[in-house]
């Protein structure tokens, strides 16, 4: 290889590195009370018929960061402390994603027990996302 393909070889290395570091910065933290999923812990809660939300997520989705902090909020209001939510994420937890039909990152699943009770999809409406919740009540 010649010292210019090795130098062009570099860049795109370095900004390959640069793009995820960007990623990383931006990536979102978990909402207040929010778990990373782990199937177990997930059917667990199901058994234990409690109220679930599971939040579909990417590092990299503006939707999701949009969603970050209304979750905090729904899930932080009263009435919502046994809310559990569990975050699912998009780009490493691919056959998680596929088992619950998610077509896309920003997906959010209520679940009251086993019962799936609605979802949304890259919904960033503070009501909506409430009303979302809401549902897991009995």
């Amino acid at each position: 290889m010649n010292r210019r393909n090795l130098f062009a070889a570099s860049l795109g290395i370095a900004g390959m590195i640069g793009v995820a570091a960007t990623a990383m910065a931006f990536a979102p933290a978990a909402p207040a009370g929010s778990v990373a999923f782990n199937r177990a812990a997930f059917e667990q809660a199901q058994a234990a018929d409690k109220r679930i939300l599971v939040d579909i997520w990417a590092p990299w989705c503006p939707t999701c960061r949009a969603q970050e902090p209304i979750i905090n909020s729904v899930a932080a209001a009263r009435g919502n402390e046994d809310l559990v939510v569990f975050r699912v994420q998009f780009d490493d937890q691919k056959a998680e994603v596929r088992r619950f039909a998610a077509q896309r990152q920003s997906t959010l699943i209520a679940f009251r027990g086993s019962r799936e009770t609605g979802r949304l999809v890259a919904d960033t409406n503070p009501d909506r996302i409430a009303a979302l919740v809401a549902t897991t009540r009995r």
